[in-house]
Formats: structure tokens, C-alpha cells, sequence
């Protein structure tokens, strides 16, 4: 099973351990949220040329904060700096309140701007070059620009329809976060494989990211849960695929219960569709220690199975 890991850490430093520590243990992936270390890429470059196999993504840099053009330059440096295949771009519109609030830019178009932003990044890591002119973007690259090289993988955070057909029918695929099996199966896969189908390109990758803790106590872990993760289900755009997920919030969304609860929680996510899974691991009770270590001992039997 190919099962990832959030990353992060305090440090650089802390980030080359981890990642090094999760390779041998045999996890296929580390996922970086866009405020890991101020902006994870420096540090993720650092752990990729510490490691050799592991794949590092973000999980997900935001679009309205930073102009594609300059997105891709800072692909090919992580690229560079790591020194080998292994580094995925993940991206997103981010949420409303962020953008308009924090940032001062206007959301009223998110579908518009990131499959935009999605056409000119990918022409730029394709071909060092775009001549793009739309309601959002006008960009003109002349070719001779970098490519980076070993390619990097892009993966778009879709939750909604027109997003779902960008991740298939422009990107590589999509990163989820509060996905469930259902929204994976009902949503989520159909209508991505099919503008993949549609545009003549590979099956795209469903990287499906929800909270996980084993836990013998399900209400316990549930309630944890719920107080740790409440924000996500205010988000419109998550509480959406919450509801088509039938997942009351994020509690409900989350993996928990014993071992064989967990396992079967995961291999729903790959039958509904998944190709991977990304286990954002929670501590549980007081002896947080533990419950990680826990969580995580399951997840790395799991990692390892043909």
C-alpha cells in the first residue's frame, strides 16, 4: 500500500530526520502543509538530497499567493536541490476567508483562477514556455526557460466538479484532505478518471488525506477528533465534501478505532479509489507519545505489505 505521512518539523534539521526515518520504515510519502517551516520548500530540497526513494509533496501551496510563473521557478530549485526524482507539487485556491481576509485578494472565481493557473504551470514545467492570455492570467514566457528536470509531478487540491475535471484532464491527479471512501467513489474518482479518459491522458493519482488514530476507545478518538479538526468543517469548500461523503464533520471523517477498525478504514480508501493515502496521524489520551507511536506502528505494517 502506498501510505504517506504528514511533514514537518521545528527544523531543517528536524525535517531531514524525519524524512530519512520514514524511508527506512518504508512510508512512500511525506505531505507538507504551505506553513511548514514559513514555506517548506528549502527544507523539503534538504530532506530530498538526505533521502533517495521517499516522494516529498505539498499538500498544498497556495495559488493566489504566489504567480505561477514564479511557482515553477521554485519547483525546478526544489528540484535542483534535491538531485533526484521524488518531489510533487501540490496546489491549491486555498479557502475564502484566507484569501480575502488575510490576503486582500479577491476569491470570487476560484474554479477560473486555478484552472488558469493550472494551464500556465504545467505549460511552464513542460516546456519552459507559455503564450497564455485569460480573464485571470496573461503570461508570456518565450521558450528557452527552465524545465526541471526530473519532472515534477502537479496534483490540484479538487473538491468540486470543475477542479475534478482540471486534476484529470491538466495536472497528474489531486490531493485530498476530508475525503472520505464515499467521496473518493461517488465523486471524487469518477469524475476525474473520466476527463482524464476524455483528454487522452494517464489515470490520474487520488491521494486521499483524512486524520487517523488508533484507539480503542472509538468515542474517545472521535471526540478528539472533533475538537482538533472543527475548523475544516466550517470551510465551505470541505464541509461540501464532508456532505457528499455523509460524513457529519471531520470526527466522522476521521480513521479511528482499534487496529483492525484502522485497517479496514484505509483499505476502503483504496477500494473506493484511492492510490494512495495520506495519514495525517493525531495523539489520543494523555500519553500523546504513545498513541503516535501506535498510529504509526500500524501504518507502517500497512506501508510495507506487496
Amino acid at each position: 500500500m502506498k501510505i504517506g505521512l504528514s511533514g514537518g518539523g521545528r527544523s531543517p534539521e528536524r525535517m531531514i530526520e524525519q524524512a530519512q526515518k520514514a524511508e527506512a520504515d518504508g512510508f512512500s510519502s511525506l505531505w507538507y502543509a504551505s506553513a511548514v517551516a514559513g514555506d517548506p520548500l528549502v527544507a523539503m530540497a534538504l530532506a530530498g538530497r538526505a533521502t533517495s526513494t521517499i516522494e516529498l509533496g505539498t499538500s498544498v501551496l497556495q495559488t493566489y499567493t504566489s504567480h505561477p510563473s514564479l511557482m515553477a521557478v521554485r519547483a525546478a530549485s526544489v528540484v535542483a536541490g534535491m538531485g533526484r526524482p521524488g518531489f510533487t507539487l501540490g496546489i491549491g485556491p486555498s479557502h475564502e476567508p484566507v484569501i480575502e481576509s488575510v490576503f486582500g485578494y479577491s476569491y470570487a472565481h476560484p474554479g477560473r483562477h486555478t484552472e488558469e493557473y493550472v494551464r500556465v504551470l504545467t505549460s511552464l514545467l513542460r516546456d519552459g514556455a507559455v503564450d497564455f492570455d485569460g480573464e485571470d492570467f496573461q503570461v508570456h514566457v518565450p521558450r528557452g526557460g527552465a524545465v526541471p528536470d526530473p519532472p515534477v509531478p502537479v496534483l490540484v487540491a479538487a473538491l468540486a466538479p470543475r477542479l475534478l475535471r482540471v486534476a484529470g484532464e491538466l495536472a497528474d491527479g489531486t490531493i485530498l484532505w476530508m475525503g472520505t471512501a464515499k467521496a473518493v467513489e461517488v465523486h471524487v474518482a469518477p469524475r476525474m478518471n473520466a476527463a482524464a479518459t476524455a483528454a487522452g491522458r494517464p489515470a490520474p493519482r487520488i491521494v486521499a488525506g483524512l486524520p487517523v488514530a488508533v484507539h480503542d476507545d472509538v468515542d474517545e478518538a472521535r471526540q478528539t477528533a472533533a475538537a482538533q479538526f472543527a475548523g475544516y468543517g466550517m470551510l465551505p469548500n470541505y464541509r461540501r465534501l464532508l456532505d457528499i461523503g455523509e460524513a457529519d464533520g471531520p470526527a466522522d471523517a476521521a480513521i479511528v478505532g482499534d487496529e483492525a477498525a484502522v485497517t479496514a478504514g484505509i483499505e476502503r480508501l483504496f477500494e473506493a479509489g484511492a492510490t494512495d493515502v495520506w495519514a495525517a496521524t493525531f495523539a489520543v489520551g494523555e500519553d500523546r507519545k504513545a498513541s503516535i507511536a501506535r498510529s504509526r506502528a500500524l501504518l507502517q505494517d500497512l506501508a510495507n505489505r506487496p
